[in-house]
C-alpha cells in the first residue's frame, strides 16, 4: 500500500482498525453516480478486496454526476476505468471488475465466493429486487440505495432498513417485491423530500431520464460507503 495513505484514517480508527478494513472484501454492484463514489469511499479507507460489477459504458451524459466519467473515460468500460482507478489509489489492492449487467442469471456469479458485505448501487426495480432477494438469502450484509435521481436537497437523505424506508417511490416498490423476503440484514439510504418533477425524456430504449445533480448521488454513494466501513470496523 502507499506509504502514507492509511495515516489519517488510522488516527481516528487504530492500527486494529486499518488491518481489520486491510482484510476485509465488498461487492459493489454498479459503477455509475452512487456506485462510483461508494467505490471511491471503500477504497480510500483501505477495503483490500472488492468486486465490482458494470456492464455498462461511460457515456457523455455521465460527465455530471459519475465520478469515473470523464472526457478520457468516455466509451470505455465502467468496471474496467473503476479497477484502474482503484490500483492508481492503492497499487496492492485486490480488485476484480466483472463486465456484467445484473440480472436474475448473473446473480449467482456475482454473489459467489465469501464476502463481508455488498453495496447495491443499481436502479432497475426488477433487477435490483433479484439482487436483494439473494443477498438476503446467502446472509450478506447489504448496503441498498434507493433512487438519488431527481433530488436537490442533501438534508433529506436518510438511513434505515428497507422496511422502515417512506416518501421514496423505489423503496415503496421494492417494499412490495420483497414483502416475503426477510429483509434485516438490507440498510437503505434514501430521500424523504418530495419529488416536485417527473421525467421529461426518453432515451432511445423508451427509458425515462432522469434529471441529476452531482451532488446528492455522491452524498448517498459516500454515505453507503461509511455505512459499510462502519460494519466492517465491528
Amino acid at each position: 500500500m502507499t506509504d502514507g495513505m492509511n495515516d489519517r484514517t488510522q488516527i481516528l480508527i487504530g492500527e486494529e482498525g486499518t488491518r481489520k478494513l486491510k482484510a476485509s472484501s465488498a461487492i459493489v454492484c454498479g459503477a455509475g453516480a452512487v456506485g462510483g463514489y461508494a467505490l471511491e469511499g471503500l477504497i480510500r479507507a483501505g477495503v483490500g478486496k472488492i468486486r465490482v460489477v458494470d456492464g455498462d459504458v461511460f457515456s457523455e451524459s455521465n460527465l455530471n454526476r459519475q465520478v469515473l466519467c470523464t472526457t478520457q473515460t468516455v466509451g470505455r468500460k465502467k468496471a474496467e476505468v473503476a479497477c484502474e482507478r482503484a490500483r492508481l489509489i492503492n497499487p496492492d489492492i485486490d480488485i476484480e471488475g466483472l463486465e456484467l449487467f445484473i440480472t436474475p442469471e448473473t446473480v449467482p456469479e456475482i454473489l459467489e465466493g465469501e464476502w463481508d458485505t455488498l453495496v447495491d448501487a443499481i436502479d432497475t426495480i426488477g433487477n435490483k429486487a433479484e439482487l436483494l432477494k439473494a443477498a438476503s438469502a446467502s446472509g450478506i450484509r447489504t448496503f441498498s440505495s434507493m433512487g438519488a435521481a431527481m433530488h436537490l436537497d442533501t438534508t433529506a437523505v436518510r438511513i434505515g432498513p428497507l422496511k422502515k424506508t417512506s416518501v421514496c417511490p423505489m423503496a415503496a416498490r421494492l417494499r412490495k417485491e420483497l414483502r416475503d423476503v426477510d429483509t434485516g440484514n438490507i440498510t437503505c439510504v434514501y430521500s424523504v423530500e418530495q419529488l416536485s418533477l417527473k421525467p421529461s425524456e426518453r432515451d432511445e430504449h423508451g427509458k425515462s431520464v432522469l434529471g441529476s445533480l452531482p451532488t446528492v448521488p455522491a452524498v448517498f454513494g459516500m454515505t453507503l460507503a461509511n455505512e459499510a466501513i462502519k460494519y466492517l470496523l465491528q
